[in-house]
């Protein structure tokens, strides 16, 4: 599996995690930041929460994590929560912006 293709899972298997409180995966909320391949299929996700006092903080990465690793070629799995920048409905594709009724 090429670096792209594994990418691609990745992104796949974001858009599988919902914030509770919004009907919207979490790639399309634009909560992932960045998301890296390392080396022998290590991945690195960049994200943040729609707030630090987020009721879903303690388990998002988590999931997150837990969906990725089931990625049958990754070895290994690293998300990291930052709150800089902050977020706003600004990073919200397009698709969750018609969604949630912001266009």
């Amino acid at each position: 599996m090429t670096e792209a293709e594994l990418k691609e899972q990745v992104v796949m298997a974001l858009k599988s995690v919902y914030d509770p409180e919004i009907p919207v995966d979490v790639y399309e909320l634009g909560l992932i930041y960045d998301i890296k391949i390392f080396p022998v299929n290590n991945v690195y996700v960049l994200m943040t929460l729609t707030s630090p006092s987020c009721p879903s903080a303690g388990s998002l990465p988590g999931e997150i994590e837990q969906k990725i690793r089931e990625i049958e070629s990754v070895n290994d799995v690293s998300v990291e929560l930052t709150f800089d920048p902050p977020y706003s409905t600004e990073m919200m594709s397009e698709v969750a912006k018609l969604e949630l009724g912001f266009m």
